[in-house]
Formats: C-alpha cells, sequence, structure tokens
C-alpha cells in the first residue's frame, strides 16, 4: 500500500512506528494494564485476608480471589504486555512493517477473548482451583477453554513477531546481526512458544476431561507438564524484561553493552537451561526419581544462573561505562549516585534489577535445590519469592518502560510527574518488604494459598510462633503499600491517556529508514558494544551480591540441618 503515512517518525526519539504495528502495541499495552487493575483490587483482597488481624474474606470468596489474581497477574497482564513489548522490539526498533497485521489482529482477539472467558468462569464461582488448577479439582469448561484461546492468541503473536524480524531481514532495515535488545525478545518469543506448547498439551485434554470426553488425568502427568507451562512462563518475563533493562540503559544514558558476544551467549543459555528451574515445584513429588530431580535443578540450571548473573554484571556495568565518559569518574559509585533517580524509567529499571538479583535470584537457587526445598516447599515463602521474579523483576521493568512510551508512542505528556516519580519506590520498596517477609513467614512454616494460618476449628490445629504472625501482619501492611503503589502507576498511565497534553512532534513516510538514524534509536538498536572499559562500582556491587549468596546459602543448609535431629 503506497500511502505516506505509513510510518511515523517520533522526532525526540527518531523512532519509527509503523501504522498497524503502532495499534497492536498501543491495544496490546492498553489491556494488558485493565487486567493489571483488575489483578491489583484483588492483590488488596488477598493481601487484606492473609493479615491474620484482617482476616477480610470467607473462605469461599478467599480461593476465588486467589484464583483470579494469579491468572490476571502472571498470565494476562504480563503476556499482553510482552507482546506489545515483541512487536516494538521486531517492527519499531527495526524499522520496518509488521508481518501479517490482520492476523496479528486475530492472535490479540483471541487472548482477549480468552481472559475475558477465563475471568467470567472464575466469577461466576465454579472455578477456583487456583493458577494451577491440579487435578483432580475441576473447573467449568469454559475455565479451560478461555486459557487455551489465551494462548493460542500469543502463539500467534510469537509467530508475527518472527514473521516481521524475517521482513526486516528482507527489506535490509539492519546490517549484520539483530540489535541486542530485539534479539533478547527472540530468545523470550523462542521460550514462549515452548512455554505454550507444553500448556496446549495439557490443557487441552483437561477441557476434554471437563466436559466429560476424557475420563481420567494422571494427577502427576498433569502436574510435569503444567509446571513447563506455569514456571516456564517466568523465563518468559525473564528474557523479556531483561531486554528492558538493556533497553532503558540505552535509552536513558546512550549505554552500550560491555560485551554483546558476552549478553548474546547468556541469551542464549536461557532457551538452553531457563525452562529446567521448573523441576523446583515438583521436588517433593514421590513419583520422580531422585536422578531426574538432581539433574534438572543442579547441573544444568546452573547455566540459566550463570545467564542471569552475566545480565546483572552487563547492565549496571554498561550504564557505569556511559557514566564515566560523561566524567563521572569520583570513587567507587559517583556514578551511581549522579544518576537520574527523579527519572521513573532509570529507577524502576534499577531497582526491578537489584530487587530481581538479590531478592528473586539468591532465593529461586535457593528452592532449586532439592534439600532445602524441603523447608519451604508449598509454604507462603514460594509465592514471596515469585513475587520478587514476576513482580518486583518484570511487571517493574515493564511500568518503568511504560513511562518511556507514554509521549514516544501515545503521544501524551506523563500526567502528574510528581506521583510518576514517586511510583517506583513507593510500588518497588513495599514490594521488597511484601517479598521478604512471605519468604520469613514461609521458613517458619506458615502454608501458602491458606485461608487462615490459625487453622482454627480443625482436628489437628497448629500454633506458629509468634513472629509467624507478625510476619504475616507485614505481609498484609506491605502489600497494601505495594498496591497504593501499583495504583498510582495506573492512575499516572490511564490519567496520561485521558488528560495528558498531547505531544505533537511526529512527521510521516512511506517507508522505514535503515538503523541507525536518531540517538535513541540507534542507541537501542546499535550492536556494536564497546568492550574494554573497567567498571569498578558494578563489580564491588558483584561482590556484595556473591557475599549474600554465599550466607544465605550456608544459612539454609544450617537451618536444614536442625529440622531433623539426630539421637
Amino acid at each position: 500500500m503506497n500511502d505516506s503515512r505509513n510510518f511515523r517518525i517520533d522526532t525526540p526519539t527518531g523512532l519509527q512506528y509503523h501504522r498497524d504495528a503502532e495499534l497492536l502495541i498501543k491495544a496490546n499495552a492498553f489491556f494488558g494494564v485493565v487486567f493489571l487493575l483488575i489483578g491489583g483490587v484483588l492483590a488488596l483482597l488477598v493481601s487484606l485476608t492473609r493479615w491474620p488481624s484482617v482476616h477480610l474474606l470467607p473462605a469461599d470468596w478467599f480461593y476465588l480471589t486467589l484464583t483470579a489474581h494469579g491468572l490476571d497477574m502472571l498470565v494476562f497482564w504480563i503476556i499482553f504486555f510482552e507482546i506489545a513489548v515483541l512487536y516494538f522490539c521486531s517492527s519499531t526498533l527495526l524499522r520496518c512493517r509488521l508481518a501479517t497485521p490482520r492476523i496479528a489482529w486475530l492472535g490479540f482477539a483471541l487472548m482477549l477473548i480468552g481472559a475475558v472467558t477465563t475471568n467470567v468462569a472464575i466469577f461466576r464461582g465454579d472455578s477456583s482451583v487456583m493458577m494451577t488448577s491440579y487435578v483432580p479439582m475441576g473447573a467449568h469448561p469454559s475455565f479451560y477453554l478461555g486459557l487455551i484461546l489465551f494462548a493460542v492468541g500469543a502463539l500467534i503473536g510469537c509467530f508475527v513477531f518472527l514473521g516481521t524480524l524475517v521482513v526486516a531481514k528482507n527489506d535490509k532495515t539492519y546490517e549484520g546481526s539483530l540489535p541486542l535488545v530485539t534479539f533478547g525478545a527472540l530468545t523470550a518469543s523462542i521460550i514462549a512458544i515452548f512455554t505454550i506448547a507444553s500448556g496446549a498439551i495439557i490443557l487441552i485434554p483437561t477441557f476434554l476431561w471437563s466436559i466429560g470426553y476424557i475420563h481420567q488425568i494422571d494427577p502427576l502427568m498433569y502436574r510435569t507438564i503444567w509446571w513447563a507451562f506455569g514456571h516456564s512462563s517466568q523465563q518468559i518475563n525473564v528474557a523479556a524484561h531483561v531486554s528492558v533493562w538493556y533497553a532503558i540503559a540505552a535509552i536513558v544514558f546512550g549505554a552500550k553493552p560491555m560485551s554483546e558476544k558476552v549478553s548474546r551467549t547468556a541469551f542464549l543459555l536461557y532457551i538452553a537451561f531457563l525452562q529446567l528451574a521448573s523441576a523446583h515445584h515438583l521436588l517433593s513429588d514421590p513419583g520422580l526419581s531422585s536422578e531426574w530431580k538432581i539433574f534438572n535443578t543442579s547441573y544444568f540450571m546452573y547455566f540459566a544462573v550463570l545467564a542471569s548473573m552475566v545480565h546483572g554484571l552487563t547492565v549496571p556495568g554498561a550504564i557505569e561505562v556511559a557514566q564515566r565518559k560523561k566524567g563521572y569518574t569520583k570513587g567507587l559509585y559517583e556514578w551511581l549516585r549522579r544518576a537520574p533517580w527523579s527519572n521513573p524509567v532509570f529507577s524502576g529499571m534499577f531497582i526491578s534489577l537489584i530487587g530481581f538479583g538479590f531478592l528473586g535470584g539468591i532465593s529461586g537457587v535457593m528452592m532449586g535445590t532439592e534439600q532445602l526445598n524441603m523447608i519451604i516447599h508449598n509454604t507462603i515463602y514460594v509465592p514471596g519469592h515469585f513475587h520478587a521474579t514476576v513482580v518486583i523483576g518484570t511487571t517493574l521493568a515493564f511500568m518503568s518502560l511504560t513511562y518511556f512510551l507514554i509521549p514516544s508512542l501515545f503521544r501524551r505528556e506523563v500526567w502528574l510527574p510528581g506521583v510518576a516519580k514517586w511510583q517506583p519506590y513507593v510500588f518497588g520498596f513495599g514490594m521488597y518488604a511484601f517479598a521478604l517477609v512471605m519468604m520469613g513467614a514461609g521458613t517458619l512454616g506458615v502454608p501458602r494459598r491458606h485461608w487462615d494460618m490459625s487453622f482454627a476449628g480443625t482436628a489437628l490445629p497448629h500454633e506458629f510462633p509468634g513472629s509467624a504472625y507478625l510476619m504475616m501482619g507485614l505481609v498484609g501492611i506491605s502489600g497494601v503499600l505495594a498496591v497504593i503503589g501499583g495504583g498510582m502507576y495506573i492512575l499516572v498511565t490511564v490519567g496520561s491517556l485521558l488528560f495528558g497534553r498531547k505531544v505533537e512532534s511526529s512527521t510521516f513516510a512511506q517507508k522505514g529508514t535503515p538503523i541507525p538514524r536518531a540517538p535513541v534509536a540507534a542507541t537501542i538498536g546499535g550492536h556494536h558494544g564497546g568492550a574494554g572499559f573497567a567498571a569498578p562500582g558494578t563489580f564491588t556491587l558483584a561482590i556484595v551480591f556473591l557475599v549474600a549468596f554465599v550466607l544465605y546459602y550456608f544459612i539454609n543448609w544450617k537451618y536444614l540441618s536442625t529440622v531433623w535431629g539426630i539421637s
């Protein structure tokens, strides 16, 4: 189509938005935020119920709310936004048209229909089976059907992304290898295809079981295959939010990776080994051999841990190198002190990076050790860990990217910039505290998903130590604080679209121009890293991380040794 307005060029950043891609990015991001809003309201209800002195909801409403919260947050919000990121990293960063936009809209429609269908099934009151929906617990058939439709739509989005990479290559909009941020998005897409296929393998027969076509599904088989979907969904998130970290480092600082080869190798390690971490949910299952458990949670999984440690070193290292080039060379940390902490694009990303590494990463490796897993399996430690990874790591990274996209993509000024400035701190540090006290309560044995930790009225009551009740009270308080931070994000985001001053800084063109062009876009899309620059501050932070990791690992082994006394 020879339309002179096929591409919109955002003048301040130089980013070039293909018309179809721009609309799809907006639609996916918008509905992602809608489900984040729904999930956030549900999170408040769950937090107030787990708070022992409040204990808000009755049991049936608690399990209904927890089911909807898990799916709206961990599946619908994040994957909607990730599809938007895939289209941004392909069409926009590579300056090419989006492949098969009609099929992309079909995928979007299936995702939306599926998400709504599953929510309706939950709120009608007969599908409170948690996100995991373990058989033989059964939900209404529309619960499974909605998840299947959503998965098919997301799978279509991944294939449209791959097709767009082919379009960019054929149109020669970039030279050499894929830009690093797009390469990271490709990693996320590959993991997503594996993940969604795993979900289809088990959810389709479960749907047939729910309508009576299949008489029985083996629970152990279900759990094993489901976790290839359930936990691997987080691996999509990891690859996606690490790509966002690299992008924001480029946007804010003009930073280039210290070594692109090392960063790309780390992404490849994700593809090969990251899904093995799914096994840490199965370490207490009696039907799996010890050899299988040890193999999956030790030797090869450590390569995935290595990859995350590489990204955790190279992203702040690239920022340090860029800052030192600007003259911030006094001491080890002037580059960090002089970073733009009032800019939510940067502050959200850096709080995400530190929280994901220190809280999510260290606790995840501990949980992936078979013996240590027994201490905290099925306790509230587990959601403490994945709130550190999914919420602090992924959600906060996506929030920080939103503040860049509001003026660039939606062409609106950020509404209430003062609220936006403080939002990452309120949300991030509220979630830091939330994850920490949940992990502390889990270490004391408080169960996950249980409506009443006091077990009042049961045949076998259990009395937890007073510190456990204190920590669960702090879970409620910090959960409310984090929800307030999430509400601030919704307020700024929706308010910017409705009330933000329109930004008129675009030109239009029939075709995109090859990379590089404007400074920001060239930096995001560039693929020539500057190696050989010292980053001593980042290195010392890495040493602090290593010491924290060793100490926490030792403490848990020491704790394990006291669980079963030898007389």
